[in-house]
């Protein structure tokens, strides 16, 4: 197993939040981060040590990556398979390209999952318009939903026949795509499952999650399902790391049905905007985690010590009234359990993901009628299932 010492450097594809809370954590255990990414004013690369500027394809910097650092993990899912493969033939790289592969492609996402007897949503594979012609009616609503490259409602069309569904196949230019029923459920959760090195894995609690336009907007820990959901959530999330061989950290998506079945949505192969209340409620954040199974260091504890909420903070919020102008934040922050996270983006704009806010309470209750009021100052609309 690798170990890598304190003073030496992990590498990170990607300059996004998601790399800068890495990086945050990488060096509060003493290491050095080199992020490559090729926007200029990238989070992660505008807190890193060292930050190439270069295209995730460019083959000088993948060398210099690979002769710099001891091991190298990613952010997003989305990064070419052959970046991946060329850092993995001289430094360890987790997780590896052949476990993000999946992830990056619903097809082959739908089928291993499928292929575990874990249970996913009624499915058709769609690659060709005649496909679409004699689809079964109990198979609609049905979300259209392109293989590779959506994220946050991207590439995404929800339809109600077949005939909807070919005039969306036509828009998304016949890419192939994934036909999923559209399912009645009583609530979204997610468990993010850490895995190092020597197999070993440990989850964090289950979060119930709250989408709006297909993006996330609110977290809150502990989710409130049964006891006995909570356990399958965090032995399935297992189970699926088990399978691909996964080092790193991973998040499952799950939808829980009226009956209270539980049916996995999708897989993230990296850190999760439903884990980032982590950060302050849990005694390991997801990030430190992750800097933990890269550096071959033992698992930190998942355990929770407050209950939390989290409130995703996008760019709309600048414009509220029109013109440009900052959030109220000193008001937010008269709660004193408030804890503000800023991604340091320069340009807000709806529907980027700017920051986030963290409400802990000594209670679940608690916690949520203090996020209720950050949302009211906020301008933000209030939870509306939880």
């Amino acid at each position: 197993m690798l170990t890598v010492q304190p003073g030496e450097w992990l590498g990170m594809l990607g300059g996004g939040q998601l790399g800068r809370m890495f990086t945050h954590a990488a060096q509060s255990l003493g290491y050095k981060v080199c992020v490559l990414d090729p926007d200029a004013d990238s989070p992660a690369g505008a807190v890193a040590d060292h930050h190439l500027h270069a295209g995730y394809l460019d083959a000088a910097a993948l060398e210099w990556l690979a002769a710099k650092c001891k091991a190298v993990t990613t952010e997003f899912e989305n990064v070419p398979a052959g970046a991946l493969s060329q850092l993995a033939a001289h430094v360890f790289v987790a997780p590896a390209a052949k476990a993000v592969g999946v992830a990056q492609d619903r097809i082959r996402e739908k089928r291993f999952v499928d292929s575990l007897g874990i249970p996913v949503a009624p499915y058709r594979v769609v690659t060709r318009s005649d496909e679409l012609h004699e689809l079964p009616s109990s198979l609609f609503p049905a979300i259209l939903k392109t293989a590779r490259l959506g994220y946050d409602g991207k590439g995404q069309s929800v339809v109600v026949d077949a005939h909807e569904a070919r005039n969306a196949f036509d828009r998304m230019k016949h890419v192939p795509c994934v036909l999923e029923k559209k399912l009645r459920l009583r609530q979204e959760v997610s468990c993010i499952v850490s895995r190092s090195q020597d197999g070993s894995s440990v989850t964090f609690p289950v979060a119930e999650n709250e989408h709006r336009n297909g993006i996330l907007a609110i977290s809150v820990v502990p989710a409130c399902v049964l006891p006995q959901v909570e356990q399958q959530a965090r032995a399935l999330a297992t189970q699926i790391a088990q399978a691909l061989a996964y080092v790193g950290v991973l998040c499952v998506e799950f939808f829980v049905l009226d009956d209270g079945r539980l049916v996995v949505n999708e897989i993230a192969p990296r850190p999760h905007n439903s884990g980032h209340t982590t950060i302050d409620a849990n005694r390991t954040s997801q990030f430190e985690q992750q800097a933990r199974i890269l550096a071959g260091l033992p698992l930190g504890d998942t355990s929770a010590h407050s209950p939390s909420v989290m409130l995703n903070l996008l760019g709309d919020l600048w414009f509220r009234h029109g013109d440009r102008k900052e959030p109220p934040w000193a008001d937010v922050l008269q709660d004193t359990r408030a804890k503000l996270h800023l991604y340091g983006k320069r340009e807000p704009r709806p529907g980027r993901k700017m920051g986030h806010l963290t409400l802990l309470g000594d209670t679940r209750e608690q916690s949520i009628e203090q996020a209720v009021r950050a949302a009211k100052l906020l301008g933000l609309a209030p939870p509306r299932s939880i």
